[in-house]
């Protein structure tokens, strides 16, 4: 359930603007490892996709919906959160936060939006827009390759208890990405990047762990997001696939 998040982070953001400013990046781990002779990308990438289900599986699911729980034990908050996908490149996030209210970010498969009771109604342009699109992608595992223009392997790095791959991807918009591939179970377990915010560009880490099945393809539960002053718990609590959804769903209404 990674689809989403980035808009997450971005809602999140300009609710509590403040987190994010003049505050260190979050902490790094060591530098990756190069001693050892490392899996090509094709094979580390091949062997992620085959670790979620198999490329035949993925491609059979078009829809997704989930619902859950999101915290940021810094401010003593909570709410909850939904969000619904559509192959090829549809998908919106609905945000309830007690006291603030409603929040929904969206792409409808050409036009990015936000929509929230703090500054209004906006549409993306720029590098917001292609990163959107880019995380928007239904089936995106399947076209990392296609997506982002140089994809490298940088060494074998322990995240955890875990040893895992590194891969570095750059793409034609948007700031570079640093992927932690498990190097037991072949499983995306961390991503670093960096996103807009109201504040500029902020840097975060995503840890994807609790991986559960769902129609064939396996999908993480307990999603956290580190950023430089802040710490947002996402929790799915229900998750279905191929589920009837209007496309109208994702437009800015």
């Amino acid at each position: 359930m990674k689809r989403g998040l980035g808009v997450l982070l971005v809602i999140l953001l300009t609710m509590f603007p403040v987190l994010a400013q003049e505050a260190p990046k979050p902490p790094e781990g060591a530098t990756p490892a190069v001693t050892e002779p490392l899996p090509t990308v094709d094979e580390i990438l091949n062997k992620y996709v085959e670790a979620l289900g198999g490329k035949a599986a993925i491609e059979k699911i078009t829809t997704r919906q989930a619902k859950g729980t999101f915290e940021l034990p810094e401010m003593g908050a909570s709410g909850t959160v939904s969000i619904l996908s559509k192959a090829p490149d549809k998908t919106v996030v609905t945000i309830d936060i007690p006291g603030v209210g409603i929040i929904k970010q969206g792409f409808d498969g050409s036009v990015a939006w936000d929509d929230n009771p703090m500054s209004g109604k906006s549409v993306k342009s720029g590098s917001a827009l292609a990163v959107a699109k880019r995380d928007a992608l239904f089936h995106r595992e399947l076209r990392l390759k296609e997506l982002y223009k140089q994809i490298e392997v940088k060494g074998k790095q322990k995240v955890g208890e875990q040893d895992t791959y590194v891969l570095q991807a750059t793409p034609d918009q948007g700031s570079v990405e640093t992927w932690y591939f498990d190097v037991a179970t072949g499983l995306l377990i961390r991503m670093d990047a960096e996103r807009d915010s109201p504040q500029g560009q902020v840097a975060i880490q995503m840890a994807f762990k609790d991986f559960r099945d769902v129609e064939g393809v396996k999908n993480a539960f307990v999603i956290e997001q580190t950023l430089p002053n802040m710490t947002i718990l996402l929790k799915i609590e229900e998750a279905k696939a191929n589920v009837p959804i209007e496309d109208t769903v994702f437009a800015q209404q």
